[in-house]
């Protein structure tokens, strides 16, 4: 087995090759419940291993890791308890992760082995399994519909700060979001602007996620969740629309009938608003960096989408018939604001 060396290159390089290991550590602790145990208090492995079933042996090897992850750490009494971070992985916290950690476990991480034939070939997963590009379609027919949506609710969770305060939507009656999902964004924008009323705009099966996280945020007598697909049309009657992690699911193609059929639901100068990654034109070895390509690859072997260089969101856009007027930082994420030319 691997062992260290006292080369720091070599040692670096060895840390990332093993770095799915890191992904089971985390998801295994998660999909236990383990920091959920210890969100409510400080606990000893021992207590752990009997509240979750599991080898007591094995589990305080497994507590050792999430110490070495800052996730927890031990007590002089040996209890262990979540560090800041930990928290995020509790289904109670917050701005919690933990339906994210599970999509990443169960969902995605098996993906990536197959990631070889999709640079040898370009497809994604669903097209070198013969199951075409419906990826979302496929997914709500599946168990892991409602998995999918709550981590997806979860990832916009913890970007709402940043977003809401680059994004300024006053002045606007009635917003769309297209691709909206459980309407976690849509209620927080509907909080901030009292006076507005919202369109979530998804896929049928989203209806009553949506509906529930509306009513739950005191929003539902200002919005309506309209089912239906994005690449047959957008329906009318909002004053701007915004998408958010939408664009970068899809080829050239498809991203260019969504914004066309976005065009075709707005009114001369209506804005738009696209909330996804631009990927630096200059490259960094840095964390930023690599999260967004790491992204961009899950979109290889997912969706069969990309993530885009601001050069290439405005030429979508263009092409679609907006004019892009803005592009501000949020975060991780660009805001890239349009007008309907």
């Amino acid at each position: 087995m691997p062992t260290e060396c006292s080369d720091p290159s070599a040692n670096t390089l060895m840390d990332l090759i093993a770095g799915h290991r890191v992904t089971a550590v985390v998801y295994v602790a998660a999909k236990l419940g383990i920091p959920d145990l210890l969100f409510e208090g400080p606990k000893t492995a021992a207590e752990l291993a009997r509240l979750t079933d599991t080898d007591q042996r094995s589990l305080l090897r497994l507590m050792r890791g999430l110490l070495t992850l800052a996730i927890c750490t031990e007590a002089a009494d040996a209890r262990f308890l979540l560090t800041e971070m930990g928290t995020r992985l509790a289904a109670r916290s917050e701005r919690s992760l933990k339906a994210w950690v599970l999509v990443e476990g169960e969902m995605l991480r098996a993906g990536w082995s197959g990631l070889i034939e999709s640079i040898r070939t370009g497809k994604t997963a669903g097209e070198l399994a013969g199951l075409g590009q419906e990826r979302f379609e496929r997914l709500a027919d599946s168990q892991q519909a409602g998995l999918f949506n709550e981590g997806m609710a979860s990832v916009t969770r913890v970007t709402l700060p940043d977003v809401l305060a680059a994004c300024d939507f006053s002045g606007i009656s009635t917003l769309m979001d297209v691709g909206g999902g459980l309407g976690e964004l849509m209620s927080a924008i509907l909080t901030k602007y009292p006076s507005m009323r919202g369109i979530v705009f998804d896929l049928p099966y989203c209806a009553d996620g949506a509906r529930r996280n509306l009513t739950a945020a005191g929003v539902a007598k200002r919005a309506e969740f309209v089912g239906g697909s994005f690449f047959k049309s957008v329906p009318r009657g909002a004053d701007a629309i915004v998408l958010k992690s939408i664009i970068h699911d899809w080829n050239d193609e498809r991203c260019v009938r969504i914004l066309q059929n976005c065009h075709s639901a707005l009114k001369h100068g209506a804005r738009l608003t696209v909330i996804d990654r631009a990927i630096p034109g200059n490259l960094e070895p840095n964390a930023e960096h690599l999260s967004a390509i790491l992204s961009d690859l899950n979109m290889l072997r997912g969706a069969g989408g990309c993530e885009r260089t601001e050069s290439e969101h405005r030429d979508l856009l263009s092409e679609s018939g907006f004019r892009v007027t803005r592009v501000v930082a949020a975060g991780r994420l660009s805001l890239i604001e349009a007008a309907v030319a």
